[in-house]
């Protein structure tokens, strides 16, 4: 954080910004991987997860769920635009000596629900998180820990039913559907309380930077 101590939170405000969306684009590449966590499956996203909750918190931490919301949703807007230039690409003939067209499909494609239930998940979650965040702030100021820990349990557990159940549903057993929910809100719950150190101490240089 010493590189940024010399700025303002209107200039902060703007990095993060940049930061938060540039996660994002990168979680939804790396998420058409999954890995074996123990007996678990989960998606390669969750690699970068702490990066992009970490900038939610302090976003709805420091400058409120209406900057918060505005990030969140220019995130959105944003990841559309790649997955459009994605399908824009995949459809472009390659000349004959590219020899990487399928794999490049494969990589960079996702099915149209795949697609949906990412988008949905993404909007409802960290929406969700943020405002569970601001509103416990509301509430009690000097519980941070709390304020983290329970936004992100709200969020991503929402995140989580909401993108397993519109892609997935039907294609599996119920039972693996609710496993996999309880799995990966309770993965990235675990992974946010052990990174919130560094949430709180970049929370409290944060605050300490001056308005504009």
């Amino acid at each position: 954080m010493s590189m940024f101590e010399d700025m303002t939170k209107t200039e902060l405000y703007a990095i993060l910004t940049g930061i938060f969306t540039a996660s994002l684009i990168v979680s939804n590449i790396i998420a058409g991987k999954t890995f074996d966590f123990f007996s678990f499956t989960l998606p390669c996203g969750v690699v970068i997860f702490p990066v992009i909750y970490i900038v939610n918190d302090v976003l709805a931490e420091i400058y409120g769920y209406e900057k918060a919301r505005k990030v969140i949703l220019l995130g959105f807007f944003m990841n559309l635009v790649a997955v459009i230039c994605y399908q824009i690409t995949i459809l472009l003939p390659a000349p004959a000596f590219f020899e990487n067209s399928e794999a490049f499909s494969i990589v960079l494609g996702s099915t149209f629900r795949l697609l949906v239930a990412s988008f949905a998940a993404y909007l409802a979650g960290s929406l969700v998180n943020a405002k569970v965040m601001v509103y416990l702030k509301k509430w009690d100021e000097n519980k941070l820990f709390f304020r983290c820990i329970v936004s992100t349990l709200f969020g991503e557990g929402l995140d989580a039913i909401v993108f397993i159940f519109i892609g997935f549903l039907g294609t599996m057993p119920l039972e693996a559907l609710l496993l996999m929910i309880v799995a990966q809100a309770l993965f990235k719950t675990v992974y946010e309380i052990i990174v919130y150190p560094l949430t709180r101490t970049v929370i409290f240089k944060v605050r300490k930077l001056p308005e504009v």
